[in-house]
């Protein structure tokens, strides 16, 4: 039988956290007064009543110029066009996929709005519409683009450059859409041996570096072959780690995972989410972060 650890509960001090550049952040909790000058704008978050800023959402006050918003701690993913995300395909429809991408409706994405196998760009005729399921059934995952945003917060989807299509193999991550840095790229080949596609919507994907570019297949065919162990032994690492950075609310860009990876090599992998383990590679990894800023 394999040995299991048991822990006794045990009052722990928070991390010692480095004061954000540019001062502490302004928290608020929902019907907290923001500001009673009137010359401030309503953005996203917030609502006005007797000529006061009232927060709608418990997060962060975000201010630029004379637009005040809140930046939800804990919310639904809200789309934006150009973001790039990881789904699941949940139904195949007439002409369209319904996609689960952590947003309060689900996702679309169109048949008109995909590549058909081998990159071909031509009109989708019926046959390519009774063939929809070999290119992507219920179950599978995929990375898109946002297209545009429909009148009721439904996102529209495409994969229309060969970069996107069906994931194969790896370890698909959820965490919170905040916790996700927006970047030039969200694709990355770490230096560790793995891949990581950062979805604006929360759902981080990790996979074997592909030793060669397949676009042949555009974005259908994948490979079922055999992961080694060593790899399989590095995506257990990064996928650890990024949950290690989740609990502390460090935010996650390519950066400060392979700065946390990188100090979790003298420890198993088994042992990175134990609480004192988790705080000291955390620790190290933040410092770096701050290091490389300053």
């Amino acid at each position: 039988m394999a040995a299991v650890t048991m822990r006794l509960p045990a009052v722990r001090a928070p991390l010692d956290s480095s004061a954000p550049r540019g001062g502490e952040k302004h928290l608020v909790a929902p019907g907290d007064t923001i500001t009673t000058d009137t010359g401030y704008m309503r953005g996203h978050g917030t609502y006005v009543e007797d000529d006061k800023l009232i927060a709608s959402v418990a997060g962060v006050v975000e201010r630029v110029n004379k637009l005040v918003c809140v930046r939800a701690l804990k919310a639904r993913y809200n789309g934006e066009i150009g973001d790039i995300v990881v789904g699941r395909i949940t139904e195949v429809q007439q002409k369209r996929w319904k996609v689960e991408t952590n947003s309060r409706l689900d996702s679309v994405l169109l048949l008109s709005s995909i590549n058909l196998p081998g990159g071909e760009l031509r009109r989708k005729s019926a046959e390519d519409e009774l063939a929809m399921r070999d290119y992507l059934q219920e179950g599978d995952l995929i990375s898109a683009e946002v297209q545009s945003i429909f009148s009721d917060g439904a996102v529209s989807l495409h994969t229309r450059s060969l970069k996107y299509g069906k994931l194969a193999q790896g370890v698909l991550v959820q965490v919170s859409p905040s916790l996700v840095k927006r970047q030039k790229t969200h694709f990355h080949d770490l230096p560790c041996g793995a891949s990581v596609i950062l979805g604006n919507n929360g759902f981080i994907w990790i996979y074997p570096t592909p030793e060669q570019k397949d676009d042949e297949a555009g974005g259908y065919t994948t490979n079922l072959e055999p992961v080694p162990l060593s790899e399989r032994e590095v995506i257990s690492r990064l996928r650890n780690c990024i949950m290690a950075l989740v609990i502390h609310k460090i935010m996650l860009f390519d950066t400060s995972i392979l700065y946390c990876y990188e100090a979790s090599l003298p420890h198993q992998i088994k042992d990175i989410l134990k609480p004192e383990v988790t705080e000291e590679i955390v620790l190290e990894a933040r410092q770096r972060l701050l290091d490389s800023e300053g």
